[in-house]
């Protein structure tokens, strides 16, 4: 598949973000990373799909950097699976079939069953979207080595 068939298909469309807005979909990963974290105590499932929030902006900011954004509706979260998996290939296969799989545990944790997730399991989620967030992080400032990095030039 490649991105012409994903636009072909209505998932995606051309989209011109700009720099601030591909920075902003990875304050709110790293954001839903926190929020994950401090949610493990709290409730496995929240935690789980707060992760799994943070996967999917990171994979909203590679959309954005590369051009596209997903079509609102239904099958918005599919598509970024979709083209994570096209732009991050094989290298991350692995990576992004565990995205997959967590998009649909998540709906199942939020619409159908209560407490599915363990607490392991929330855990390790939170450490996979962190790798995954730094991933894409690095994926994209091998393509534009400023857009991480503060005035000083330091990441911010």
């Amino acid at each position: 598949m490649n991105y012409a068939e994903l636009e072909s298909k209505g998932l995606i469309h051309s989209y011109k973000a700009s720099l601030k807005q591909i920075q902003e979909q990875i304050k709110l990963a790293e954001r839903d990373i926190r929020t994950a974290k401090k949610m493990l105590a709290e409730d496995a499932d929240w935690s789980f799909s707060i992760a799994y929030n943070a996967i999917l902006q990171a994979g909203r900011a590679l959309m954005f950097f590369r051009g596209y954004r997903p079509t609102s509706g239904e099958g918005a979260h599919v598509a970024v699976v979709q083209f994570a998996e096209i732009t991050l290939g094989k290298a991350m296969r692995n990576e992004v079939d565990l995205f997959d799989r967590m998009r649909k545990k998540r709906h199942q944790a939020i619409y159908d069953q209560a407490g599915l997730i363990s607490q392991e399991e929330a855990r390790q989620s939170c450490a996979f979207a962190q790798e995954f967030v730094n991933a894409v992080k690095k994926t994209i400032a091998d393509k534009n080595m400023n857009l991480f990095n503060g005035k000083n030039g330091k990441p911010s």
